[in-house]
């Protein structure tokens, strides 16, 4: 997903000037009080701040007033206006250099909690561009999708796990617009994909984190129209909601209270949190017990089961001791090498085979995930390289790779409630070049699991838009998991 807040279509004409057709840059929606910092320069002339302003369905705003913005939500799917007061109103058809720089902060990733009431440390994205645009009045067309696709073998009873996928696999595809809610639906149906579905709250909440009346109806109506099943709901905890402060305790539990009661609304068993406070644990189980949901704690890479931050949620769950609590498994954790998708993208950034491979070679040593970053920053450093010309791959290339053995997912086996069968492509063998998906398959058939793989296709942080069809991945893996199922089966 191109880390981008303007593209070749967003330049606008306007009565005030001219306008800039903002697209978040991230996978789901935040709160205005997230953005940070806007600067602005048209045609090598930086832009005043007083004479820049933000509006979102109609409601202006300020820069300055952006910070306490900290319950309007910048859905994904919405292109608020950055609007340039000029003394003229841009024409169609002129053409401007434009220089934008962002900053955003995300609300949901603490690196420190704040101290003496004061805010937290979170992960910020920070977006530099520098395009030629033309004055337009649309937004850019819609590819053609593949439609022939042939239909998958059908679903057995001997089939140990139940396939489905998270919507976030199409997560830069659904930000464009090129399909709304229902409309990604019936392409998953239309590529044989399922009966699993899951979502990810925040991106896929218009009213976030409330779940409509509106949006249940147009979710249930999918559902009679396919078949589907509702297999996990992902459940953020926006700790930086506030930019003046964290979330207090009881905003904690409220936050929380609120989407479990949007999954039980729509149906959803089971609920992927974020957080494993023992405190907070302790007042959402009755929510849980009352609305028959389970919940799990996603162990994501750099992490694995035996991770020490894992261990203190294991001894968590024997203090609380619910049938209700649990795990989800990512494989993100359990990688074995790079993904090509990832170094295709730090190649387009610029680096050479040398820095390629010694990226490989410091992600493959067994240093903690932080220690292997800031070795590979200060490599790139010593060769004159700027690290701010990955973006965000610099951190994600350790943070999204883990290479713990598979076989200790058999270590949790019997408290994993759901899978996140992660995966960033298939190679023309139909294997996942990444990750051993016949090991995986092995292991959690041998230790019993039975729930739903939910395929995660998550190739959309280093894919440019456009470049590969993420729905027809995913149907490429679920046939990898089939046969790597079905090979286990006596003859």
């Amino acid at each position: 997903m191109p880390n981008g807040l303007i593209d070749d279509s967003s330049l606008r004409a306007h009565p005030e000037g001219l306008a800039l057709a903002l697209t978040l840059p991230w996978y789901r929606s935040l709160w205005l009080s997230s953005v940070t910092t806007l600067r602005l320069t048209v045609d090598g002339q930086p832009v005043d701040a007083e004479d820049l302003a933000f509006e979102l369905d109609g409601v202006r705003f300020t820069l300055d007033e952006l910070p306490q913005q900290h319950d309007v939500l910048w859905y994904l799917q919405a292109h608020p206006l950055l609007i340039v007061a000029r003394p003229q109103p841009a024409a169609l058809g002129e053409t401007h250099e434009v220089e934008l720089f962002g900053e955003l902060r995300l609300p949901y990733m603490q690196i420190a909690p704040g101290a003496d009431g004061g805010p937290g440390v979170y992960v910020p994205n920070v977006v530099t561009q520098s395009l030629t645009l033309t004055v337009t009045d649309r937004d850019a067309a819609t590819p053609a999708l593949v439609t022939e696709v042939a239909a998958p073998p059908p679903a057995t009873d001997a089939d140990p796990f139940k396939l489905g996928l998270t919507l976030y696999s199409a997560s830069a595809e659904f930000r464009a617009g090129w399909y709304d809610f229902s409309g990604l639906l019936d392409r998953v149906a239309e590529l044989g994909i399922g009966p699993g579905i899951e979502i990810v709250a925040s991106q896929v909440l218009p009213t976030y984190p409330v779940v409509s009346d509106e949006f249940v109806r147009t979710w249930r109506e999918a559902f009679d129209r396919h078949g589907f099943d509702a297999s996990s709901f992902g459940a953020n905890l926006d700790m930086g909601r506030r930019r003046d402060r964290d979330m207090t305790p009881d905003e904690e539990f409220e936050f929380s209270e609120t989407l479990f009661r949007g999954a039980a609304k729509l149906g959803f068993p089971l609920v992927r949190i974020q957080s494993a406070k023992p405190e907070l644990l302790r007042r959402l189980l009755p929510v849980a017990e009352e609305l028959d949901l389970k919940l799990a704690y996603e162990i994501h890479a750099p992490m694995g089961p035996n991770a020490p931050e894992i261990v203190k949620v294991r001894d968590a769950y024997a203090e609380l001791d619910s049938p209700l609590l649990g795990f989800v498994a990512d494989f993100s954790a359990t990688m074995h090498s790079m993904s090509p998708t990832l170094l295709r993208a730090v190649r387009r950034a610029g680096l050479d085979d040398d820095a390629v491979q010694t990226l490989q070679d410091i992600w493959a040593t067994d240093a903690p995930m932080r220690q292997r970053q800031e070795e590979f920053i200060a490599y790139l450093r010593g060769r004159d390289f700027d690290p701010g010309r990955l973006g965000s791959f610099a951190h994600l290339a350790f943070n999204m790779h883990g290479h713990v053995d598979p076989r200790e997912w058999a270590d949790i086996m019997p408290q994993i409630l759901h899978v996140h069968a992660k995966f960033y492509d298939i190679d023309e063998h139909g294997q996942e070049p990444a990750i051993d998906y016949p090991e995986l398959v092995r292991v959690f058939v041998e230790g019993g699991y039975r729930g739903y793989w939910s395929s995660e296709w998550e190739g959309h942080a280093f894919a440019e838009l456009g470049e590969v069809d993420p729905l027809v991945l995913v149907r490429r893996q679920h046939d990898l998991i089939r046969r790597s199922m079905r090979a286990l089966q006596p003859a």
